[in-house]
């Protein structure tokens, strides 16, 4: 196949050009600056404008997007994490729309932020809208992709959880301190932290290439957990002690609203429509992820 690619300098969108690569496929890179490989094609979201030699492809991947944990939530900040994913993928979207051909899929990036915080209540896909900041992103985030499924391409949507690997993410950033038996549970440690090997979330990306579903998957393990649960389990991959535990205030103190909608924030979301459609995972639970990203 002839796959487009956006946000394929991040974590997953790297990992799964590589993989995309290694089973002989051809990969074009979208990139915002001028292209220095034969492999890279220019889009420009704030212009509209992408390279009509991108959208000669089977499939689109749309990764991009601002780091949500990255910086303090700004207001200037949070208005870059909503233009970045909404702008981004409404230029996709139309581009789509007015390729001939066009594209047969797009696999829009998205997020199970989506859900709000669900306290220990289980969510899929059929589970409403919550409330909270990310929340109404994605939601926007979702339908600014309209041109290219009114256009008649299928438009599916990966809700992704927290991608596990060894090198960036929530547990690449903790890792050092873990190993140095500084690791420990974020406020109460009750909440439900919906995860995914990045090896699995590379793979259900490429499902969603091949199969025919639409709207939203959630990418997450069948197997959350709560924050404590992960915290032990990610001590005995380490064989390093967990007694440690860091209080709400001093996690608000120091990530301001971030804290309620990143660490503190509770969702136990089950990939039901992935599971449905067939999907095998390589890792069905964290301690099975930890042993293979470790």
């Amino acid at each position: 196949m002839r796959v487009t690619v956006t946000g394929s300098s991040g974590l997953i969108g790297s990992a799964l050009v590589q993989s995309l690569r290694e089973d002989g496929h051809d990969v074009v890179r979208l990139v915002r600056r001028e292209p220095a490989r034969p492999d890279e094609a220019r889009w420009s979201p704030a212009d509209g404008c992408v390279d009509r030699e991108a959208l000669s492809a089977d499939a689109i991947v749309h990764l991009a997007g601002a780091g949500v944990g990255d910086r303090p939530w700004t207001k200037a900040y949070k208005q870059k994490i909503r233009d970045s994913r909404i702008t981004g993928t409404r230029t996709i979207a139309e581009a789509i729309a007015a390729a001939h051909p066009r594209p047969r899929v797009l696999v829009c990036g998205s997020a199970i932020g989506y859900y709000g915080d669900t306290g220990g209540r289980e969510v899929d896909e059929r589970s409403p809208a919550g409330r909270g900041f990310l929340a109404g992103v994605v939601r926007d985030w979702e339908a600014a992709a309209a041109p290219a499924r009114e256009a008649g391409v299928r438009v599916a949507f990966p809700r992704t959880g927290v991608v596990l690997a060894r090198e960036g993410g929530i547990l690449g950033r903790t890792l050092p301190l873990f190993k140095l038996g500084l690791g420990g549970t974020l406020g109460g440690g009750g909440q439900w932290t919906s995860w995914i090997s990045l090896a699995d979330q590379v793979a259900a990306l490429r499902f969603l290439i091949d199969h025919d579903l639409d709207g939203p998957v959630n990418l997450t393990a069948p197997n959350p957990v709560t924050n404590a649960e992960y915290t032990r389990a990610l001590g005995r991959a380490l064989h390093r002690p967990v007694r440690l535990a860091v209080p709400r205030f001093a996690l608000r103190a120091a990530l301001g609203e971030f804290a309620g909608e990143g660490p503190l924030v509770s969702q136990r979301v089950l990939p039901r429509r992935l599971a449905g459609a067939g999907f095998r995972f390589a890792h069905e639970t964290v301690d099975e992820a930890l042993a293979a990203v470790l």
